[in-house]
């Protein structure tokens, strides 16, 4: 038997595909932030010299949050978007580019590798615009919801570039730390 779906059947088919995937990508996300000691207060990080763009400290965390739920509920659409030409595709350059996303921050705040990061947060943008795409043929709203995390994204590689060229020593920048006292 084939019947057509409700909207209110569609509606609560997205709430919990939402429900599900906004929880998720922002504990992916904020977990992947605090395993890497990210932004300020990480010492390797403060002894850094910052470009005069840098915002501060607070407006990373509140953009992330809200790049995360953005990201979240654009996912929720497409997964919910079941028998959409392009859903395959387009969930599995959403997971590549977040699992990039997730490796930014461990390999930028905890292993110093800022030209690698460069690199990883270019080929991010790169799959975050093939995502994009892949959302709009399958859910025009959900692509819109990306556009936000494009922008950031943009905005981040730059802040890592130049943060590279103002510190081409980061990768061996090591902030002091107290000599533990021997008494003899």
């Amino acid at each position: 038997m084939s019947e057509i779906a409700s909207k209110g059947q569609l509606r609560w088919s997205f709430a919990r595909w939402a429900l599900l995937c906004v929880p998720l990508v922002l504990l992916l996300g904020i977990a992947s932030g605090q395993l890497a000691n990210s932004g300020y207060g990480n010492p390797w990080f403060d002894a850094l010299v910052k470009p005069a763009i840098m915002p501060p400290g607070w407006a990373f965390g509140a953009a992330w949050t809200i790049l995360y739920v953005l990201m979240g509920l654009a996912l929720a659409m497409i997964l919910n978007a079941r028998g959409a030409g392009g859903r395959g595709p387009a969930i599995a350059l959403f997971v590549a580019q977040f699992l990039l996303n997730l490796a930014w921050s461990p390999i930028f705040f905890a292993a110093h590798q800022v030209g690698t990061a460069l690199i990883v947060i270019l080929v991010m943008l790169v799959l975050a615009i093939a995502t994009t795409v892949a959302f709009r043929r399958v859910r025009p709203a959900a692509a819109a919801l990306m556009l936000p995390y494009l922008a950031w994204l943009c905005f981040a590689a730059t802040l890592n570039y130049q943060i590279g060229a103002l510190n081409p020593d980061a990768a061996t920048l090591a902030p002091s730390t107290p000599k533990a006292q021997i008494d003899l």
